[in-house]
């Protein structure tokens, strides 16, 4: 069984082009458990940095009583948790939904809004007459409550 018989490795990163399907397999093997490892070690030190701040921070600022690392951990799990849910972020379809759900609704907010050329001579209204307007608008106001 020769190299011709394996499927073509053209769409491969350059360092398992070549290789055996067994090498394939423990080269994709290898790289899930360090990427595990990775996640670990960073959840780990995210979990010690977050213990680090609550600790220096939060005695001082709030009067609460310092944590130790797997109370900063179970902080850092119910932040995500609360804050982005369970679902794993990276632009899938439904922040794609979302975003055009939000650009449809400020489409329709700022449809009637004043163009900005309307805008320059506000300042200067404000200046000559918007003071003594809403002085009257203040004043009628306070003379219907009094009726």
């Amino acid at each position: 069984m020769g190299k011709e018989d394996f499927c073509d490795d053209s769409d491969m990163p350059k360092f398992l082009r070549g290789k055996s399907p067994v090498q394939k397999g423990l080269a994709i093997a290898g790289m899930v458990i360090l990427g595990i490892i990775a996640a670990v070690a960073f959840a780990a030190v995210f979990g010690w940095v977050v213990m680090l701040l609550w600790n220096w921070l939060m005695p001082m600022l709030f009067g609460l009583k310092t944590i130790g690392y797997w109370e900063a951990f179970g902080v850092l799990l119910l932040s995500k948790i609360i804050f982005s849910g369970f679902h794993s972020g990276g632009g899938g379809k439904d922040d794609d939904k979302d975003s055009r759900h939000f650009k449809r609704w400020m489409k329709h907010e700022w449809e009637g809004a004043p163009a900005r050329e309307d805008w320059k001579g506000f300042k200067d209204y404000w200046k000559d007459k918007g003071k003594t307007d809403f002085d009257e608008y203040m004043k009628s106001k306070k003379e219907t409550k009094t009726e």
